[in-house]
Parts: structure tokens; C-alpha cells; sequence
């Protein structure tokens, strides 16, 4: 079995979204699409690989936010078993209303963003939960249930591997930079610090994050990411308290995490990039939210 990387070139930024290509015994298999807007880079990256579209029969994602699941419906439609949260579920058999929801956000930049987005037939998707076995390929994924970032979201063990969509955070590879994507409306702080626990408690020798590419330290990754939950918390609580409008801790917050970049030694390049794949103003409403829900 061969894990390939797939970088989809989010927006003409490298390794900013990841799909993950396993070539598994008894055929390859997918674990997230990405956007409608990246299905030719994907579709690109398969047939490097000698991997035709309708070679796919499963995917995984591990939940419905457009950058991991955007292109789900097109798979389905293409004959691929699609496997995902029961809360996501209804969503990709009928975006309507996710799509709905996002353009009151994306305005006139959806499509450009995110591209089509396609209804699944129904029979093409199969729901899975908590300690769920997925055998498919001659492999087996087993399902952990990962809430925090959003209520329907799941990490997949394979072996003593694991592919983490945003449960795990992000890090962009050769950037010492770990990043919290705390998008609205779901993320929920406590939530999340017990998930990464239990991540934690699986003792991976390595992590797949959907941002961006294999991780082998897990321990550390997953440790300095609640550290850097409670911090961002705590900042933008204490900004709200000071009485700062939402645009004005959107300045500060991107202030905030181009100083943590710039310690780390980033490039303006790289902090782009970390900006493309987790911009930072959706976690300013994604706490604000969060806060607010809690009060």
C-alpha cells in the first residue's frame, strides 16, 4: 500500500489543499476531494499516478466543508461510494441550502472559490459513525468521531496512520508553523480540546492533515495546536471584552498571526499560503461565535 499526496494548487497556491491517493490491494482509493474549483488539478494528479476517475469506488472525507468535500457530488455521480458524518450526509445529497448559506458569505467570489457543487445520488452515500470499520480496497479504515472544528466531523485510523482532515489543525509542509482553523458556525473550544485528547491517546507514528501533507511527529503537532486554541481563544475573548468591532479584530488578529509567522521565520510567500489555506478573519467569526453562543 502507497499513500500519494495530491497537492489540488488551491487558488494557484501550492500545498495548500491535499487530497490523499491510496493505492490500496485491491484498487485505489481517495480520502477527501477538495473544492469543485481544484477537480482538474485533482484529475491531473490521479492520471500522474496512472489513476483514471472512474478507477475511484471509494471516498472518504472526513466532513462537508467545501475545501475537503466540495467535489464529493461529482464523484458520486461518477459511480464512487462516498463515505461521511450522518449530520453531513443530507448536505451532499442536496447542497441546496449549504450553497445557499455559503454565497450570503462568498458573495460573487463562490464559484471562483469553490467551483460546482453537485448533489450525490442518495445510494451513493453511505453513512458512518463512531468505531465504524470501512473495508473497502483491501484495507480498513476505522472511524473516530472528531468534533470541535465542526460537529460532523471525522478522522480516519488506517493502521497506525491516520488521515485528520482539520481535526488536527494545520501545518504547511517545511513551515514550523502550526495554525487553528476555527471557522463559524461549529467550532466549539472544549469540544475540540477533548477530541485532540483522544487523537492523543491513539499514538499515531504519523497524520495526514487536508492542510498540508503527512505530519510524523502527531504528538507534537496535536499538543502545540491546543496550546494555540486556548491562546487564540483567550486573545479574541479579551479583545471582545475591550469592546473591538468585528473588523477591527480581523486587523488585529491577522496582526496577531503574521507575528507568530514572522517569528517562525516564514517568507511573506509562505504566510500567503498559510493565509489561502486557513484565512484568518473566518476564525475571528468562528470564536466571536463561539464566545458569544457561551455567554
Amino acid at each position: 500500500m502507497t499513500i500519494y499526496t495530491l497537492d489540488l494548487n488551491f487558488q494557484n497556491v501550492p500545498q495548500t489543499i491535499a487530497s490523499y491517493l491510496i493505492m490500496a490491494p485491491d484498487g485505489p482509493l481517495l480520502v477527501e476531494t477538495g473544492p469543485g474549483s481544484t477537480l482538474d488539478h485533482l484529475i491531473a494528479q490521479l492520471a500522474h499516478h496512472n489513476v483514471q476517475p472512474t478507477d475511484i469506488k471509494h471516498v472518504l472525507v472526513t466532513h462537508i466543508h467545501f475545501d475537503h468535500a466540495g467535489a464529493a457530488g461529482w464523484w458520486a455521480q461518477q459511480g464512487a461510494q462516498i463515505y461521511v458524518h450522518g449530520f453531513g450526509a443530507p448536505h451532499l445529497i442536496n447542497p441546496d441550502r449549504l450553497i445557499s448559506s455559503a454565497t450570503r458569505i462568498y458573495g460573487n467570489m463562490m464559484d471562483v472559490l469553490w467551483g460546482k457543487i453537485l448533489p450525490a445520488p442518495e445510494e451513493k452515500v453511505t453513512i458512518v459513525e463512531d468505531g465504524d470499520v470501512i473495508a473497502v480496497g483491501g484495507v480498513q479504515f476505522t472511524v473516530i468521531e472528531t468534533p470541535g472544528h465542526a460537529r460532523h466531523h471525522h478522522v480516519y485510523r488506517l493502521g497506525d496512520i491516520a488521515f485528520t482532515g482539520d481535526a488536527a489543525g494545520i501545518q504547511l509542509p517545511g513551515f514550523p508553523l502550526v495554525d487553528v482553523p476555527a471557522p463559524p458556525p461549529e467550532f466549539n473550544l472544549e469540544v475540540w480540546q477533548k477530541t485532540i485528547d483522544r487523537l492523543l491517546a491513539e499514538n499515531f507514528s504519523a497524520i495526514y492533515p487536508t492542510h498540508f501533507g503527512k505530519i510524523d511527529d502527531a504528538t507534537a503537532q496535536l499538543t502545540e495546536l491546543k496550546t494555540l486554541m486556548q491562546e487564540a481563544t483567550a486573545w479574541i475573548k479579551a479583545k471582545m471584552d475591550a469592546g473591538l468591532t468585528r473588523d477591527e479584530m480581523v486587523v488585529h488578529f491577522n496582526e496577531w498571526n503574521r507575528n507568530r509567522a514572522h517569528r517562525a521565520g516564514l517568507s511573506e510567500d509562505a504566510i500567503r499560503q498559510y493565509e489561502t489555506a486557513n484565512p484568518w478573519y473566518m476564525s475571528v467569526d468562528g470564536i466571536m461565535r463561539y464566545w458569544r453562543k457561551k455567554a
